[in-house]
């Protein structure tokens, strides 16, 4: 690395964007892995669709559990 960068012709927020999404990645253990996949095959979804309403159900419930 340099010890001094020149920003003098740096123009701010040329890169930002309002609707960038960030995905982030989620690890599950191999044994939830497993579930989640077999549900996803026998629904003929993707992982992330059934993961996501396992969660919105999960959701449901603790607001009726509060």
């Amino acid at each position: 690395m340099k010890k001094e960068y020149d920003f003098s012709d740096g123009k701010r927020g040329k890169f930002y964007n309002k609707k960038a999404r960030l995905n982030l990645p989620v690890y599950l253990e191999p044994k939830n892995l497993s579930f989640v996949k077999t549900i996803a095959e026998k629904k003929n979804s993707d992982i992330s669709t059934v993961v996501n309403d396992l969660i919105k159900t999960d959701m449901k419930i603790a607001k009726y559990s509060e």
